[in-house]
């Protein structure tokens, strides 16, 4: 999801305090799955169903669009394809590793297809060789990826 088209962090908290909801401490993110409806859809669908508990991102599209590197203690609204908030996570665990250096349990945990490393590596090639694209990057097996386990505090129902 591109940031340009993110509510900003002071949106979404506002959104939230209309919602008599507040946050734990921590930095607070603004951030979507995915980079199409159908995509974003299924990867709510499998978080929301108990599956998904990581989500795994390219460093140099980070760095190309100057948002930090997400950390561990984060605080992440997630919205969904229309950009309506649809999540609050916490990350538990980030750690930045060559794509080529992702084990299978991690794969698991992110839980996307078959849950294999196999297909963690086909479709996250896929993915971030558009994000390489967008960012001007060419892929590469040693690319650096960063591998974020969260926990679900709120779900929004969006």
């Amino acid at each position: 999801m591109t940031t340009s088209s993110l509510p900003s962090v002071d949106a979404a908290l506002a959104q939230l305090a209309a919602l008599n909801i507040s946050l734990p401490s921590g930095r607070v993110q603004v951030d979507g799955y995915g980079d199409s409806p159908e995509l974003s859809q299924e990867l709510l669908a499998l978080i929301r169903q108990g599956k998904k508990r990581a989500g795994t991102g390219l460093l140099w599209a980070y760095e190309a669009d100057k948002q930090p590197v997400p950390a561990t203690g984060d605080i992440e609204i997630v919205v969904n394809h229309r950009f309506e908030l649809a999540l609050v996570t916490r990350l538990t665990r980030v750690v930045v590793v060559p794509f080529c250096a992702v084990t299978a349990e991690y794969a698991g945990i992110e839980a996307e297809g078959d849950g294999s490393l196999a297909h963690w590596r086909q479709a996250h090639w896929v993915y971030f060789a558009r994000e390489c694209l967008r960012v001007g990057r060419e892929p590469a097996e040693t690319m650096p990826v960063i591998c974020c386990v969260f926990e679900v505090l709120i779900d929004l129902g969006a």
